[in-house]
């Protein structure tokens, strides 16, 4: 159990994990101060781990990119 463990989940938490940290590096630096959307997408993101990332990944970035061209 432990070498499937290893060789089938941690690989793929780890890259769940390196996603969800690049979504709130993306977040902080590159989302726009205005208003409170910020802050908004750092919480939903923070907290809702994999689901805000991709929340964020799919929803928010495409408008960013769009309104704001970063």
């Amino acid at each position: 159990m432990s070498i499937f463990f290893f060789l089938i989940f941690f690989p793929i938490i780890a890259l769940l994990f390196v996603f969800w940290i690049w979504t709130l590096i993306d977040v902080l630096t590159k989302e726009p101060s205005e208003g409170n959307e910020k802050l908004i997408w750092v919480v939903i993101v923070f907290f809702a781990h994999f689901i805000g990332s991709l929340l964020y990944h799919f929803i928010r970035r495409p408008e960013r990119m769009r309104l704001y061209g970063k």
